[in-house]
C-alpha cells in the first residue's frame, strides 16, 4: 500500500471514548488491517473501511438495510445497524452521507410499487395506498380461500382492516416512519437540525431535499408545494417573515391525493 493510499483510509480516533477498541482481526472483511478496530453494536470487530465497502456493496445490491456479514456460529450474524450507528462506524464523509441517503430513499421509494406474494411469490401492486392488507388471487384461486398478506412486514395479514399503519403481526413496523425517525439531520437554508427526509404533509410521500433552490418543494405525486423546514404548505408558510424547524414526523399523512 502506498503512502498516499494510508493517507487516504480512514481511521478510527485513538482518543474517541465512544468507542469500543479491540485488538481481533477485522471480522467483516476478515483482514487484519493495521488501523486500529472497534466494535460494532453486535460485537464484531470492524474498520471504517470495511463498514463503508460492506454497506456500498448491501446498496449496490439493492438493499437499504444494513446487515452484519461476520461470522457467527457458522452463520451470518445479519445484525441490522442504524443507519447512524454507520455514519459514525464508517467514519463517513457528508459527501458520502447525502450519496448513502439518496440511494436509501430511491431503494425504499422503489420498493414500495411491486412486491412478491409471500405466498406464491407473484409480483403484486397494491391498489390502496392507504390499506397495507393486499388480496393475493393467485394464492386464494390454489387454496380455495381469501389469502391476504400485509404489505408491510410480508406476513398473512391479521387483524382487522383496512389499517394504513400497520397489521397485527407483532413484528410490524412502519418502514417509512423508521426512515423519518432515523434518517440524519442537516442545515437547510440557515436553519440547523432540520431532518434530512420529510413526509408530504399532504399526502404522506416520502421526499429529500437537494440542499438547491429554496425551502419549498413541490410533491412528487400530489404536486402540493409545502416547506422542508416548518412542513407548512408553502401557502401558509409564505405569509410569516420566518419559520422554526418542525420536529421529525410521528405519523404519515393519508389525505386524499388530488
Amino acid at each position: 500500500m502506498t503512502t498516499r493510499q494510508l493517507e487516504q483510509e480512514k481511521c478510527y480516533d485513538p482518543r474517541d471514548t465512544t468507542l469500543k477498541f479491540v485488538n481481533r482481526k477485522d471480522e467483516i472483511t476478515g483482514d487484519d488491517y493495521v488501523s486500529l478496530r472497534a466494535e460494532m453494536s453486535c460485537g464484531h470487530a470492524a474498520t471504517p473501511e470495511s463498514v463503508t465497502g460492506w454497506c456500498y456493496e448491501l446498496l449496490r445490491r439493492k438493499q437499504y438495510r444494513f446487515t452484519c456479514p461476520a461470522d457467527k456460529n457458522g452463520k451470518m450474524c445479519g445484525a441490522e445497524w442504524t443507519f447512524q450507528e454507520v455514519c459514525k462506524m464508517a467514519r463517513l464523509t457528508n459527501k458520502e452521507m447525502q450519496e448513502f441517503e439518496h440511494i436509501m430513499l430511491d431503494l425504499h421509494l422503489a420498493q414500495q410499487e411491486i412486491k412478491q406474494c409471500p405466498g406464491c411469490r407473484s409480483h403484486l401492486k397494491r391498489s390502496n395506498a392507504y390499506n397495507l392488507s393486499v388480496r393475493c388471487t393467485k394464492c386464494s384461486v390454489i387454496t380455495g380461500q381469501a389469502f391476504e398478506f400485509c404489505w408491510q412486514c410480508m406476513n398473512q395479514w391479521k387483524g382487522p382492516q383496512p389499517r394504513a399503519d400497520r397489521c397485527d403481526n407483532h413484528n410490524c413496523t412502519n418502514e417509512t416512519l423508521e426512515l423519518l425517525k432515523n434518517c440524519p439531520v442537516t442545515s437547510l437554508f440557515g436553519h440547523h437540525y432540520c431532518p434530512s427526509i420529510r413526509a408530504c404533509p399532504n399526502c404522506g410521500t416520502v421526499v429529500w431535499h437537494k440542499k438547491t433552490g429554496c425551502k419549498f418543494l413541490p410533491c412528487p405525486t400530489c404536486r402540493i408545494q409545502f416547506c422542508f423546514v416548518c412542513l407548512k404548505l408553502k401557502i401558509q408558510c409564505a405569509l410569516t417573515f420566518s419559520c422554526s424547524v418542525a420536529p421529525r414526523q410521528a405519523s404519515i399523512p393519508t389525505r386524499s391525493i388530488k
